[in-house]
């Protein structure tokens, strides 16, 4: 019998409303014939004299006519809360008073006196408020209760960093989850004035000194950081001494990123390698960037690329007139179609399958469409690969930047903006050495106009930075590849160290130099400090819940060609200033170097390209770039030869 009253009420999802007037309704009329005898002191004669069923009736009657105007009824028990009180006691309100004036009304046309006395009526009013709400809370937890114990869902014990309002949320929203069971081992906060108290229950453990004696005794499996008022600095100390200590990770999303004021278990996510990251997040004027491209025609090279697409996404929020996307790679130019059709479809967007490496294509695009804004982000940049191929690294890297800056003059662009990269500072390999000429021709270009047309010419900046979470070719993918096949995950040197930052920040740095920059510049981001490759190699282990040295393990496999143990943002006759607009921005104190001679080299090596060797290509290179030394590479020979003939 009682299996069956069990199975009955977990079918009711909803309790009919009918269901629920009546039990108002009942709640009503006993409220006020309680509140009839306890003003009467419980004496039968008075409670006759004061009409008593006749009052707690019309008490009733007035009470559930106004539920139903204020459609109290319309809410669902199992999710009542604070806010549902709230308008309880709001309708309590309207029918005190409306039965207050009835009582006015009444004794004053007929003479019969007060059908719910003052008294009576502030007393029912009391209990009825406490009843109501109380019973629904009561069944609310009944249900939940009811429905928690008899799903079979999977465990997770878990721990909360922050005692305070977010934690509190944060404890409220797993015990809704559907999915799985969450038993909340207790609190975490470093405040050790909490440290013993409860909340909603639960007891606040300590701090994270306590951290190996709670995992030794409630063995927990998880840890959610529910801190939101704890500076970037702890909040990271905590994840990794959390992770060390074999637990999982998560954290939740910042206030205003949760429904309706509220905190849903599907926001709780992992912590990822950003968070581990080493520095905050910078953030730049968006809104500036906005009000610059509204309206524009804008063209970005490379748009099928991690860059390049984050710049489209980016662009595509400050409304361009148009937003032209050229690449060469037509398969990954088609899924950046299709996400910006689902993430912007007001934008009206064009794709060009197109090569910059072909001048009469670069400049029958630039004909036809106009652009007044490039954002010039292809290139070839993985670095043993181009030390392999060094004349593709100069067609792709250096002749299309040329193809792309000489178009932008003739057809009148007003601001290009081309993307580089920390490996052009004192570079090792062919890549940093291409990247370099290309800046080396956009700046010396600059220059040249502004000597001979000022104010009538394309604005040429430049932007430089370090390596990229996660984008194509970077380290992030390949590690989480080798650590789904079971490792080892392969790292060059214990000591290599790399500047990293994220994509959108990437990103946001190129579309606010775009904005903000007078023409000439080569901008340079504040990264913070570089990080050890295998440091992050070791963050990555654990983030995916692997044990170091026992499933997986570390292999240090040498300098690739090409590669150098650490990067630079600037060479040694390299400095910056602040850049007045943003703290964050510097802009490198570098010369531009004579036009016709960075032009006449750049023309040679494409000569060289046709009809020599790389051998021949790199040694124009170097001449052109007088700190490109070679390092772990074949063509550290002609660094040699070069020392001969001095």
């Amino acid at each position: 019998m009682v299996q069956v009253a069990a199975k009955v009420l977990r079918s009711v999802n909803i309790v009919p409303r009918f269901a629920i007037v009546f039990i108002d309704a009942f709640v009503l009329l006993m409220a006020a014939m309680a509140a009839f005898f306890v003003r009467s002191n419980f004496e039968s004669n008075q409670l006759l004299d004061m009409q008593f069923l006749r009052g707690s009736l019309f008490y009733c009657f007035v009470g559930v006519a106004v539920m139903y105007f204020t459609k109290i009824y319309n809410v669902i028990v199992r999710f009542s809360g604070i806010r549902d009180g709230i308008r309880l006691f709001q309708t309590l309100a309207i029918q005190f008073l409306l039965i207050a004036i009835a009582n006015v009304a009444i004794d004053h046309y007929t003479g019969l006196g007060y059908m719910v006395p003052v008294s009576v009526l502030v007393i029912a009013t009391m209990i009825s408020f406490i009843t109501l709400f109380s019973y629904k809370l009561a069944v609310k937890d009944f249900l939940y209760r009811l429905k928690d114990s008899q799903q079979e869902k999977p465990v997770r014990r878990v721990l909360i960093f922050g005692a305070g309002d977010a934690g509190v949320l944060t404890h409220e929203a797993i015990r809704k989850d559907n999915l799985y069971k969450y038993i909340n081992c207790g609190f975490l906060d470093d405040d050790p004035r909490k440290k013993g108290k409860y909340v909603q229950s639960i007891k606040i453990l300590g701090g994270m000194e306590v951290l190996d004696e709670v995992i030794e005794k409630y063995q927990p499996d998880e840890l959610i950081v529910a801190a939101l008022d704890i500076g970037y600095d702890r909040k990271k100390e905590i994840m990794e001494e959390a992770l060390d200590k074999g637990l999982k990770v998560y954290t939740i999303p910042p206030v205003n990123q949760w429904v309706s004021g509220e905190l849903e278990t599907n926001s709780i996510r992992k912590i990822n390698i950003e968070d581990l990251l080493g520095r905050k997040s910078i953030k730049l004027k968006n809104e500036l960037v906005s009000e610059e491209l509204r309206g524009k025609v804008v063209l970005v090279s490379g748009a099928a690329g991690s860059i390049g697409k984050e710049l489209t996404k980016q662009i595509s929020r400050a409304e361009p007139k148009k937003l032209l996307i050229l690449d060469m790679a037509e398969s990954a130019l088609y899924d950046v179609e299709n996400m910006l059709k689902r993430c912007a479809p007001e934008v009206d967007v064009e794709v060009l399958l197109a090569d910059v490496r072909r001048r009469p294509m670069v400049e029958e695009i630039f004909d036809q469409f106009r652009p007044e804004y490039v954002f010039h982000a292809a290139a070839y940049k993985h670095v043993p690969m181009m030390e392999k191929y060094p004349k593709e690294a100069f067609m792709a890297n250096v002749w299309g930047t040329k193809n792309m800056a000489d178009a932008a003059l003739k057809y009148k662009t007003r601001k290009f903006v081309m993307v580089s990269t920390d490996k052009a500072v004192n570079p090792t390999n062919v890549m940093g050495a291409s990247k370099r000429m290309a800046e080396m021709y956009i700046q010396s270009l600059n220059q040249r106009l502004c000597l001979e047309q000022p104010g009538e010419h394309p604005l040429y900046i430049t932007t430089r930075f370090g390596n990229v979470l996660g984008s194509n070719g970077s380290v992030i993918p390949l590690f989480t590849q080798q650590i789904e096949e079971g490792g080892p995950v392969t790292v060059t040197d214990p000591e290599m160290t790399r500047y990293f930052m994220t994509i959108p920040e990437a990103c946001e740095l190129v579309l606010e130099a775009g904005v903000m920059g007078d023409g000439g510049e080569i901008y340079v981001f504040d990264m913070g400090k570089p990080v050890k490759i295998v440091d992050l190699a070791k963050k990555l282990i654990h983030l995916s819940g692997k044990k170091l040295g026992v499933d997986i393990d570390i292999k240090y496999v040498g300098l690739r060609e090409g590669e150098k143990m650490y990067e630079e943002l600037l060479n040694n006759g390299e400095s910056t200033h602040n850049f007045k607009k943003h703290e964050k921005i510097f802009i490198a104190n570098v010369l531009p170097g004579n036009f016709d001679e960075i032009d006449t080299c750049i023309s040679r090596c494409k000569e060289l390209t046709e009809a020599n060797t790389d051998w021949n290509l790199v040694q124009e290179m170097k001449r052109m770039v007088p700190e490109y030394i070679s390092a772990s590479s074949r063509f550290e020979a002609l660094d040699k030869k070069f020392v001969d003939e001095k």
